[in-house]
């Protein structure tokens, strides 16, 4: 099944699971989540007084994790969703919040030293015009971090399993969570996403496997 990613579409199913996210997102990770982020945040070695872009911020984990490996680094933080906005803003009330499209971003050419996106990408329609737009706006030898779920293995199918049992235990929206599972199945596994990043521009720094394999990062550089 192809999976529908019209930005109308995302908006809403984003804006119908804001109040949710976080307690799910700890529920169908055993709690590991955070940590995976922050290790991969880690190994972009921030400097300080850089400037970060986070697409697809969510509800502002990214932007809490560079805060405390990197206080004094500037996050701006973009999502289409309005609801995600206003809980990734309650829990970073210094923040810069924007409601925006990754594939049409306001920004300057080569304005920021890192872009991260943290399971953003699959929800995207356009993945080339995105890619496009972050390599447009990263600064030369920037850093473009991407995180999402990895490999395709027997182990991803089990934790789908595990997705949906605890969504049903939960009462929570299965038909959005059966997405999310199904754009997961569609999207590339790392090293195609590596190849794709690479037909962009990009120079292949990193990849981090987690669970296994069930969670990657990979790291590029402009």
């Amino acid at each position: 099944m192809t999976c529908t990613k019209t930005p109308q579409k995302i908006h809403l199913l984003f804006d119908e699971i804001a109040e949710y996210y976080d307690k799910t997102n700890n529920y169908i990770s055993f709690w590991t989540h955070n940590f995976i982020k922050y290790l991969a945040v880690k190994n972009l070695d921030i400097k300080k007084y850089s400037t970060v872009l986070d697409l697809c911020c969510g509800t502002g984990d990214i932007n809490q994790i560079i805060n405390k490996i990197s206080p004094k680094t500037k996050v701006i933080n973009i999502d289409i969703s309005t609801n995600m906005l206003k809980y990734a803003k309650e829990k970073n009330p210094k923040g810069v919040f924007m409601q925006g499209d990754s594939t049409s971003l306001i920004f300057k050419d080569e304005e920021f030293d890192y872009i991260t996106m943290s399971f953003g990408l699959r929800n995207i329609e356009n993945r080339e015009k995105a890619l496009s737009e972050i390599y447009r706006t990263l600064k030369k030898d920037g850093k473009f971090l991407h995180i999402d779920f990895g490999y395709h293995n027997l182990l991803s199918k089990i934790f789908d399993l595990i997705v949906l049992t605890i969504i049903k235990l939960t009462h929570k929206n299965l038909e959005h969570y059966k997405y999310l599972i199904n754009s997961k199945t569609e999207f590339p596994e790392p090293d195609n996403l590596i190849q794709e990043f690479e037909q962009f521009g990009f120079k292949y720094v990193k990849k981090c496997d987690y669970l296994f394999g069930i969670i990657s990062a990979q790291i590029m550089q402009k």
